[in-house]
């Protein structure tokens, strides 16, 4: 193994173009900009609170106080974002619901991009009528309805009544906290993973495999092919670290997309469900509430649009680095 590391090392450093600068560099000037350091700390800032937030506050983020139902944002009374109409205070559901659509988001980005990543990559390699099938099967996923098709499954599968002959057939037997964490509110959390992550890798695979139909002709890969490299070596160590800029700003680009999506199946009653909450439901119950508490629409909407543009921000730096336009 290190003689086939070596030769190939050897080869790559004949065939370097002169004059060409690390990808470090290209890629320092957009990242270095105020408005995407502004951003990655806001990020930093909330996803802290998110995480450790709860733990400072006095109130859980289902705890109800009929009395103080509706009540605006107040020092004096220690709910600094006001109250729903149970009395739940908004600050910690915010606080809570933002874990949950961050957990959400992050995890299905995460399935979509190891998805699509090998998926484009073994297209492009293999070539030929293989990767010809490969992608007559991503333009049939593209030409469906596929959020369509995530709210059936959310509708369809997210009942006790499909969830335990599901487990029964997989012949698991879950106990305690945890049967009753995937009987209630986790199988939409488990089905929120899966179902996002399965529709949002096709974009992904498509530039992938273009990124590998560029490179796989390549000397270098040229030169593992000669050194005895197989496919999966030569895609796991060449193509795929060469095509990392293009896959990690899509992948940033494609947190604040899942976060949409997420937000909008729970709006619709099918996602996060009550007493739990996520930045979608607690939209969706400012909408509600907006002619009489405008507070419980406009703290967590403007929460998630500025954490959306964040994603945003530092996504179109990544892309623009890695296309050399900063």
């Amino acid at each position: 193994m290190n003689a086939l590391m070596n030769r190939e090392q050897s080869v790559c450093r004949e065939h370097r173009q002169d004059g060409e600068e690390p990808s470090s560099v290209r890629t320092r000037a957009p990242l270095q900009r105020p408005s995407v350091l502004l951003a990655i700390g806001i990020l930093a800032l909330i996803s802290a609170a998110v995480v450790i937030g709860p733990m400072w506050l006095s109130y859980g983020y289902d705890q109800t106080d009929l009395d103080l139902g509706l009540s605006p944002p107040s020092l004096s009374n220690g709910h600094y974002l006001g109250t729903d109409i149970l009395g739940r205070d908004l600050l910690a559901r915010l606080l809570y619901g933002g874990r949950i659509s961050l957990l959400v988001a992050l995890v299905a980005t995460v399935l979509s991009t190891v998805i699509g990543t090998l998926y484009g990559a073994l297209s492009g390699y293999l070539g030929g009528r293989v990767d010809d099938v490969m992608m007559r099967v991503v333009d049939l996923l593209f030409s469906l309805p596929y959020l369509f098709l995530v709210l059936v499954l959310m509708a369809l599968f997210a009942e006790p009544e499909v969830v335990d002959p599901l487990i029964r057939l997989l012949r698991w037997h879950p106990e305690g906290a945890w049967a009753e964490w995937l009987r209630g509110p986790g199988v939409r959390m488990v089905l929120l993973f899966v179902a996002l992550g399965a529709v949002s890798w096709l974009t992904l695979a498509r530039i992938v495999r273009g990124q590998v139909l560029a490179l796989k002709n390549e000397l270098f890969v040229e030169a593992a092919r000669a050194a005895g490299a197989g496919t999966w070596h030569i895609l796991f160590r060449h193509l795929i670290p060469n095509a990392s800029g293009p896959i990690l700003a899509y992948t940033v680009l494609t947190i604040p997309s899942v976060m949409l999506q997420e937000a909008f199946i729970s709006f619709l009653g099918l996602g996060i469900q009550a007493p739990q909450a996520s930045w979608g439901t607690l939209v969706h119950d400012g909408v509600e509430a907006m002619s009489v508490a405008p507070w419980l629409f406009i703290f967590p909407a403007g929460t998630m649009v500025l954490v959306l543009f964040c994603f945003h921000v530092i996504g179109e730096a990544l892309r623009e680095a890695w296309e050399g336009r900063g």
